[in-house]
């Protein structure tokens, strides 16, 4: 896999993966997902299909694959301490 692929994907996923599959469709991910999985996956949880991408080209034995699965964990349980600190003041 691409390491800007993986690097970017960490901060922008759906931005990485309608970029990397109109640019550059030769750096894509290989992957054994149906097509119709990546469609609902890339719009709804874009990390979860990079995860599986992960998980099927370098295995989940490995540093890229433990820093998306936090990203995606951070990001879904609600952020950093700011983004609590926000929701209390503005009473969510």
């Amino acid at each position: 896999m691409d390491v800007y692929f993986l690097l970017f994907s960490l901060l922008f996923p759906r931005t990485v993966l309608v970029i990397y599959l109109l640019f550059f469709p030769n750096l894509f991910p290989p992957n054994s997902v149906p097509q119709w999985a990546e469609i609902l996956l890339g719009v709804v949880l874009p990390r979860m299909l990079i995860l599986l991408y992960i998980s099927e080209n370098m295995g989940v034995n490995n540093v890229w694959f433990a820093a998306h699965l936090l990203m995606m964990i951070l990001t879904y349980l609600g952020g950093s301490r700011a983004t609590r600190r926000r929701r209390m003041r503005t009473g969510d």
